[in-house]
């Protein structure tokens, strides 16, 4: 195996690290200058910034980043159409344009969607697809194919794939909450705090929801 793939070997992982790092303690600084490299990997650090922003209230920077995020996304998937994450990625970076603005809705809301779709469709036993896939039915009403119990479903499928998804265990926790169901809701979030203890968005969540 030549040595610089081998280097790209341990490169692609300790910089994904880095990333999520970045994005648990909510330090858009550093996820900005982590927006480099491959398009993929520029892609992600949009993703997660965006999401970052998102969480402190940033609409502006949170449509900034994602559309940023978009065009790498487009560029990964153009140079192998057949990788499920770049599609997951782009789809998520489609859904994540929508909070920040809502008029945005139609264009972005459908490639979310064709796009999560290719994902699942070309690995159906990505957890990350299945979360992305729930986040969707989570902000989407019922009335247009969304809806709490439709976004449970998937979030508890990526949990069946993956138990250590921190994640997946977060949504798990927002959808019981938001339909009411609080003691679930907090086993969930405990769960997820288990498994990301450094994520101060799964903290904050927790302490937002009470316990029985």
């Amino acid at each position: 195996m030549p040595l610089i793939f081998c280097l790209l070997l341990l490169v692609i992982p300790a910089r994904a690290g880095e990333l999520e790092s970045a994005r648990d303690r909510q330090d858009r600084a550093a996820l900005a200058k982590l927006a480099t490299g491959s398009p993929y990997q520029v892609a992600l650090a949009h993703s997660y910034l965006s999401e970052v922003a998102l969480e402190l209230r940033d609409k502006r920077e949170a449509r900034t980043a994602a559309e940023a995020g978009i065009a790498a996304a487009r560029q990964a998937i153009a140079s192998d159409p057949n990788k499920a994450e770049y599609h997951r990625l782009l789809g998520t970076l489609c859904g994540q344009v929508i909070p920040a603005d809502p008029l945005a809705g139609l264009q972005h809301g459908k490639c979310a969607k064709q796009e999560i779709e290719k994902a699942l469709g070309l690995d159906p036993k990505s957890a990350l697809a299945w979360v992305s896939s729930g986040v969707g039915k989570y902000y989407l009403p019922a009335m247009l194919g969304g809806g709490l119990d439709l976004a449970l479903k998937d979030f508890e499928k990526a949990t069946s794939l993956n138990p250590q998804l921190a994640e997946a265990w977060l949504w798990v926790g927002l959808a019981h909450r938001k339909a009411g169901r609080i003691p679930q809701a907090r086993k969930a979030l405990e769960k997820a705090q288990v498994l990301n203890p450094k994520r101060i968005w799964i903290k904050q969540q927790l302490e937002k929801t009470p316990a029985p």
